[in-house]
């Protein structure tokens, strides 16, 4: 037997292409443990671990003549080394180098043919580190799947929790007449199935319609972006494929400060600080910033009804709520008043998942939540917004694989169509990791704008202190 893919997992693939491959992925740097590790360790880790995960050992399977939509197959020529792929740095493990591998990494797309997942063994760092360049279709996230291939690998302790046993034997690819008789069960059985796939045929511009007035209804009038269309930036152009990485880092309790003096959330402060970034990242490019200019941010959130606490972790818990980041105001700390206000009113209509839940949501939640935030920006065209940003927090001590020390994690989000900027953001251990993801032509300068976040903090800081 196999499993239908979703409208949405569907809709996923079929509006991919390969100036806009649809995975999400992290860059994970470990400090090496004593004992040592390599090749051999990580993918043993992976083969003990890949059970939990049941949909990284299954292929997409089409439908003869297009009668329903993909299939999950389990992949019975599964090979865990096909996947997990090794890589090493020139002589002195430069960061740069690093970069420019995950920006070709980030920039191919996965092979239809096998499970949607690769991670990439990068040695020969500095200081004795490594990395974990993990990538990981959107496709493959859902509420049913419930993890990432990157939460799997890591626990809380230098001592590497029990291996779960596993008796997996694949079941036989199907044939097309197998495929087929399925369908026409299908069609039998559970009638909304052939509803389902007319949505996903011709249902792209009616779920835009939907998504809208949803989130028109959950953040009432606030929500007149809903009915224009974001102005012209110079994130907004044609995407040429190829991808550009870059990387921050911020003390937490830097943004806490920031965050005391005002009454907002940690997260506002992070919208704040990208927004001052893109201020003077647009004014470095000569560009005069006017008083009144915005940018639109498109900000998958966590969320929960009154009804639902024991459950806000799957994918119809996350959301997305447009907000307006102010670059033409020239006070750092006025901006982040603006942001506050905005996105207060959302708050108020839906109930946020406090971070310190999210955190406990798995091993590592912050690859998943990532996951499934990139999953809901899929449903706002290029009009509705100029960039997404993600934020996910993670937990404040340290994480571990294979004994090896997890020091550093930096999200990876995918770009949407005419999108050439996807900012992701992940607080862990006292640290908060921005990662960059830009259109190599279209953000030449993704180096300048990283540079900026530390501008930006620094503005931010000043201003809390003065006002004190």
């Amino acid at each position: 037997m196999t499993t239908r893919l979703s409208p949405a997992d569907a809709a996923f693939l079929s509006v991919e292409d390969p100036r806009t491959p649809m995975h999400v992925g992290a860059i994970m740097i470990f400090q090496k443990p004593h004992t040592g590790i390599d090749y051999d360790h990580i993918v043993r880790l992976i083969e003990q671990r890949v059970s939990l995960v049941p949909r990284y050992r299954q292929r997409i399977v089409n439908v003869p003549f297009g009668m329903s939509t993909p299939r999950w197959a389990d992949d019975d020529t599964f090979d865990v080394s096909f996947h997990v792929r090794r890589s090493a740095l020139p002589s002195g493990g430069e960061r740069q180098a690093l970069l420019d591998l995950a920006g070709r990494v980030m920039s191919r797309r996965l092979d239809r043919d096998r499970p949607l997942w690769e991670i990439y063994l990068v040695e020969g760092l500095a200081h004795d580190q490594f990395a974990l360049i993990t990538k990981s279709h959107s496709a493959m996230i859902d509420s049913n799947v419930g993890m990432e291939i990157g939460e799997v690998l890591l626990d809380r302790s230098s001592t590497p929790r029990a291996s779960v046993p596993s008796d997996w034997v694949p079941q036989r690819r199907p044939s097309r007449s197998a495929l087929l008789m399925e369908v026409t069960r299908e069609a039998v059985t559970s009638p909304l199935t052939v509803i389902d796939n007319a949505r996903t045929t011709f249902g792209n511009v009616r779920q835009l319609g939907s998504r809208v007035r949803s989130l028109a209804h959950g953040i009432g009038g606030a929500a007149n972006w809903a009915f224009n269309s974001a102005g012209a930036s110079p994130l907004n152009v044609p995407l040429r494929g190829q991808r550009r990485i870059a990387l921050r880092a911020h003390a937490l309790d830097d943004l806490r400060r920031i965050k005391s003096a005002s009454e907002c959330s940690v997260n506002d402060v992070l919208l704040a600080v990208i927004a001052g970034a893109l201020r003077n990242w647009i004014a470095s490019r000569g560009e005069v910033v006017a008083r009144d200019r915005v940018l639109r941010a498109l900000v998958p959130v966590s969320v929960r009804s009154l009804e639902d606490d024991a459950d806000f972790g799957s994918a119809d818990r996350i959301t997305s709520i447009m907000v307006d980041l102010p670059i033409g105001e020239e006070t750092a700390i006025v901006r982040l008043e603006r942001i506050a206000h905005a996105t207060r009113a959302h708050a108020q209509s839906r109930r946020a998942v406090p971070a310190e839940s999210l955190a406990s949501l798995g091993w590592f939640a912050p690859s998943t939540m990532h996951s499934l935030g990139a999953r809901v920006t899929r449903d706002i065209t290029d009009r509705g917004a100029n960039l997404s940003i993600t934020n996910a927090p993670g937990p404040q001590e340290p994480v571990y694989a294979s004994g090896a020390r997890l020091i550093e994690v930096y999200p990876v989000q995918p770009l949407a169509q005419r999108q050439a900027l996807a900012v992701g953001v992940t607080s862990y251990d006292g640290e908060v990791y921005f990662g960059l993801n830009g259109d190599r032509d279209g953000m030449a300068d993704l180096d300048v704008l990283a540079s900026m976040i530390d501008d930006s903090v620094a503005e931010l800081l000043a201003a809390a202190e003065k006002g004190k």
